[in-house]
This record gives C-alpha cells, structure tokens and sequence, in this order.
C-alpha cells in the first residue's frame, strides 16, 4: 500500500494492478459561523472553529484543538455534504440518493433520488437524476420543474446560473423559466461562483478561467423578447483571466479566489495575479473563510482542521486598486500590517504602479530594485548606504553612470571597489590623478590587469615592465620591452632565459638577446635613440580640446618619423592620444612595434 494513500497493489502471476480504496477528500462542509460538519462512514459529527479560545494562541498550519461533537447517523453512505447558503440545511448525498438535514438538530426534511445535488444562491436546489432528467425544487422543497436538456449531461454545478455541462462544454440556464444564458466550449472540472454573482471561475484540465457575468445585458436581452439561440446571449461573460494551474478546488472571498493547486500550494488571485500564501505539507481541502478572524480554513483526510491567515484588508485593497479606486485603496492601506506591505508593493509592481510600490515597500533590497528602476538614485543610494553591500554599490554606480552623474558614479564605484569602472570613468575623462590612484589601488587589491592599463595610460612604461615581471608574465615583459622599451629588452630576456631554462633549457638558449645579436634586430639602433628622445615627453598630458590638431597623425609610427626628420613634432601627437585617448593605443603601439622589430 502506498503511504498516506488509499491506493494498493495487488500482484499475481499474470501481472499487477492498482485499485482505490475509500476515498482522500474529507466528506466535509463548513458554513459562515464556523461550524463545520463532517461524515465519517454513516455517522455525523460536528465542530465550532469559534470554540478555540482566544487565549489559545494557532499559528497558520498547526492543527485547531476542537471538540468533537455527535450530531447523529445518516440513512446512506455519504458521497457529499454540503450546507445551504444560509447554513440553515445540509444535503448528503450518496448511493444515488440525497437527504436534507436541519443543521442544528440534524432532522430530515426531505429527500429523493440523485445522482448529484446543487444549491442556488436563494436556497432552491436542483438534482440530476440522470444524464438527460434534471428536477429543480422550491425552498420549501416543492418540486418546480423537470429539465431535460439535448445533450448528456455528465454534471451539473450551483451558483448564480444553473449549470449543465458535457464532456468538452457547458451549458448556464437561469434558475427561474430555465433559459439558455450561454454555451461555452470548454473541458469542466469544476466551477465556483463568487457570493456577488458577477464572478466565476471555470476549473479545467490543466488551467482555469476568471469569468465576468453581465447580468444586466442578459436581463436587458431576455426582457427584449429577442430569441435565444443555442449558443445563448453572446455577451453574457466576459473573459478576464487565464491561469494555466490546476485547481483541486477553491473558494470566492469577495473578488477574490483562493484555491490549491497539484502541487498542494495555497494560492489567491485577484485580478489575474497569483500570490502563494503557503505551500501546504500534505493534502489539505478547502472549508472555507471566516472574514471575523481573517483566517481560510482547510481540511485532511484525516479530519484534521488548519487555519491560515489571510486579510480581509489586503484582498479588499487589491480589488480596490484592480477596480482603479486608488483613493478607497489608500484609505485601506492603513490597516494592512507592516509585514504584508512587501506583498502589497509587489501586487502594485505587476501592476505597472511601480512608485506606488516603492511607497509601500518596506523591506531594504526590494526598495532598493524598485528605486532602480524608477531612476530615483538619492533613495537608491541612501539604501546602499545603510545596506553597506558592494553589488548595490556596483548597480548604482553604473546606473549613475549611464545617466550622467559622474560625481555620484565615482563615489558608488570607489565603495564598490569596482576597479574597472573607475578605470573607465577616469580614462573617459582624462583625468589623470584618478588614473594614478586606481593604479596603485589595484596593485593593491591584487588587480593587475587594471594596474597595468592605468601605469600604460600614465605612460609609465617602466612600472608596466616592473608590474609584468613581478606577475610572473615575463614572456609578455620581453615583447612589451622590444615593442616600448628597447633598452630593457636584454634585461628581460636574461630573466626570461633564467625562468625558461628550468622547464625546457633549449627553448631557453633559442631565445636571442639584443646585445649578442643586435642584427637580428630590425632598426635596433633607430629604436633606442627614439626611446631616448620619446622618453623626455612621457608623463606630458596635454588639455582635451587639443585632440582634433593630433587625431589625424595617430597612422605615423616613430620610427618613420624618425626618418623623415620629425620626430619632436610626432612624440607631441603620439603623447597626447597616447595620454588621453586609450582607444587609439593599439594603433599607436602595433605601428611601433612592426617597425622597431
């Protein structure tokens, strides 16, 4: 037997097969007081939520302690129990029978043959005694009319409209003369009427529909004497919401409908948005919600009773703001605990009313995102700075960034120790200082790719040598060193032998040294004398509103200055790109190095 189930495996020599025993949803119902009924086999019991004490504290999802009463037997095996709206009469039905019991004192008042049993909101009933024999009946029990619809029907549901339905549509019918309101094409698991009428929701296979009733274009349909065809008045409901999730089964508080779905999550919608209120442990089956103590109460199969809080106050705000009555909402808020306000400001978000979120919000990070997004920095950064966190810090830095605000993108980045956008934002603004204390923060921070690039704009080329030499990247030290620094290329080949020779010593003896093969060297001589002269300039930072007079000379390598007599005037341009504009750096080096080697 499987555990926590009513299903077993029977195995034999041909196979194995699986039957049902019993059945996992509690023969239960609840009215509007409280007071909950229940069938155990033949005998009837009943229960008072409101017995529970208000000195006994129950947090969500721990077990009621209720006292269990007897209320007396029943004459059939109940398949189903259900109050009457006013909560005055119970049907059981089962064994293709039903009876009506007084609710108090649990008397007879009736009974007859069905196979399934519905309440209308006023207190009449119906009963399907068959596929093609529907008996509607008085509040006084008196039979009013037998129905025989055109099609098989499979099931027939309550609520504010009769409902009849096959095995891929429904059918609505008023409850009075039995009129064709509407046929909708749709898979029917089951259906729930909000107590307004105005409402219902349609449960599926694998989704459910949030349907609006117009009742005042089908009155003023009917009341025109128009025929009604067979598909019924055309606009009788309106589509609202599709949710694709399975519905186990619900209830309506208000405008809003509660249900658990497959995976036993208790969820709410209101105008199209899902919120989770708990996700349960076992299965869990809906009695219904008590408005007095704020709390939705379900049950097990074992009869155990749990209550779970959801406010009154929230869901009337939520449907205040679907309905556009922000004035109302706002008079509401108030009375909405501070720890449910984060679910309001969430509502209010996929809702597009993201200011009014960032209002409400109480909780630091999800204040923080919601400024973000609003573009509203200052409350963004006074967040980050009681938060203290690097990646708010980063957000905010780029976000400023990206708007303009370099004084507050610096500061956000230097509390981020976001070292590459500060490398970015004082490159981009040729600020030369800022480059300078970057690098030796980053040398700092251990970050000397960032180092590197501040020293090569700073045009300190010998750190870069040092700083490469001193990161064990010696091969990339050599080729920086013929490409910038001739004069130090033997040097670091010496050390580039001395490193590679404990790995692969003929590698090591292949590498050639400047000084013992100087004609292996293209325009040698010419690169260290321009290395002299260049160096002189190295560290001049010329003004910004310069840089059009040089751009157009960034193509001429030293070196063919160097012959052409114009060397003075070229380190000048070279310099000022080099220093101001990083951009043009890869040209100005890849022309060096292709004519010094």
């Amino acid at each position: 037997m499987l555990l926590l189930s009513y299903r077993i495996v029977i195995g034999y020599d041909e196979g194995t097969i699986m039957v049902k025993i019993g059945r996992e949803v509690p023969v239960s119902s609840m009215d509007d007081s409280g007071k909950i009924i229940w069938a155990k086999h033949n005998e009837i019991q009943t229960v008072n939520i409101k017995s529970v004490g208000t000195n006994i504290e129950v947090t969500d999802g721990e077990r009621l302690p209720l006292t269990v009463k007897e209320l007396g037997t029943c004459d059939l095996y109940p398949q189903s129990l259900k109050h009457n709206p006013n909560g005055r009469f119970v049907v059981v039905c089962g064994d293709g029978e039903y009876i009506i019991y007084t609710a108090l004192a649990w008397r007879n008042r009736s009974f007859g043959s069905a196979l399934e049993f519905i309440w209308s909101p006023d207190g009449e009933y119906a009963v399907r005694e068959s596929t093609s024999k529907i008996k509607i009946f008085s509040k006084n029990f008196q039979e009013m009319r037998i129905v025989r619809p055109t099609f098989s029907a499979e099931h027939i549901f309550g609520g504010t409209l009769l409902a009849m339905c096959s095995s891929d549509f429904i059918c609505f019918y008023d409850w009075v003369e039995c009129r064709m309101i509407r046929r909708i094409d749709v898979t029917v698991k089951n259906l729930y009427w909000a107590d307004s009428g105005d409402l219902v929701a349609i449960a599926g296979d694998t989704s459910f529909y949030i349907l609006k009733y117009n009742r005042d274009v089908v009155q003023s349909y009917l009341d025109s004497g128009r025929i009604v065809d067979e598909q019924g008045v055309e606009d009788a409901f309106e589509l609202l919401h599709e949710t694709n999730e399975r519905v186990r089964n619900g209830i309506w508080v208000g405008d809003c409908f509660i249900y658990n779905n497959t995976s036993w999550r208790l969820n709410y919608c209101v105008g199209g948005e899902v919120t989770t209120m708990f996700h349960l442990d076992r299965p869990m089956y809906l009695l219904g919600y008590l408005a007095s103590q704020s709390r939705v109460y379900l049950i097990d199969k074992e009869f155990n009773v749990m209550g779970y809080t959801l406010l009154l106050s929230l869901i009337e705000y939520k449907t205040l703001v679907m309905r556009g009555d922000l004035e109302r909402a706002n008079e509401i808020l108030p009375s909405i605990p501070k720890e449910h306000h984060n679910s309001v400001a969430q509502f209010l978000e996929s809702r597009g009313m993201i200011e009014d979120a960032l209002e409400v919000a109480t909780d630091p990070d999800y204040r923080f995102d919601l400024a973000m997004q609003l573009g509203k920095l200052d409350i963004a950064k006074e967040i980050a700075t009681e938060a203290q966190s690097e990646s708010k810090w980063k957000q905010l830095g780029e976000l400023a960034m990206s708007t303009g605000k370099l004084a507050m993108a610096e500061e956000c980045m230097k509390h981020a120790i976001d070292l590459s956008g500060l490398l970015l934002l004082y490159s981009s603004l040729g600020d030369a200082e800022g480059i300078s204390r970057l690098a030796s923060l980053s040398k700092e921070q251990g970050k000397n790719n960032v180092a590197f690039l501040c020293l090569f704009m700073l045009g300190k080329l010998e750190e870069c040598l040092k700083l490469l030499v001193e990161s064990n990247r010696i091969p990339e030290a050599a080729f920086m060193a013929r490409s910038y620094l001739p004069s130090k290329v033997s040097e670091v080949v010496t050390i580039w032998r001395k490193d590679l020779n404990k790995v692969n010593p003929k590698a090591a003896e292949s590498l050639a040294n400047p000084q013992e093969y100087p004609g292996m060297f293209e325009n040698w001589k010419v690169a260290l004398d321009v290395e002299t002269r260049v160096r002189e300039k190295r560290g001049v930072y010329p003004p910004a509103a310069d840089y059009l007079k040089h751009a157009d000379r960034s193509w001429l390598t030293l070196v063919e200055a160097h012959e052409n007599g114009d060397l003075n005037h070229a380190v000048y341009n070279l310099y000022y790109l080099f220093s101001l504009k990083p951009a043009a750096q890869k040209n100005i080096g890849t022309g060096c190095r292709t004519k010094w080697r």
